[in-house]
């Protein structure tokens, strides 16, 4: 549903993000067979969770998804986190 009546996505070179605007936080995390073995999807689905867990003050009310891609496992903690920040910017999903 969030995909189809998304307000806003954001496209990164590590995960995809999208958000509509709510009433109550909904969050979900994918990680498809594209990112690896059930091992790599499990490890980029708890980098994402720790990004938002980790941010979850600074964030409006609404639905969020997050799609992983490939390159998000190659790359630094810091430096995910770096754009995940300004994706949320871009979606107007930082309070």
């Amino acid at each position: 549903m969030v995909y189809q009546k998304s307000t806003k996505t954001w496209h990164t070179p590590y995960f995809v993000l999208f958000f509509k605007n709510s009433d109550e936080y909904k969050v979900g995390f994918v990680a498809s067979k594209k990112i690896g073995n059930a091992v790599h999807r499990n490890r980029a689905k708890r980098l994402l969770r720790a990004h938002f867990i980790e941010n979850i003050d600074l964030l409006s009310q609404g639905s969020y998804v997050l799609v992983a891609k490939p390159d998000l496992l190659s790359q630094s903690y810091l430096e995910t986190k770096k754009t995940y920040l300004h994706a949320l910017k871009k979606c107007s999903a930082l309070t």
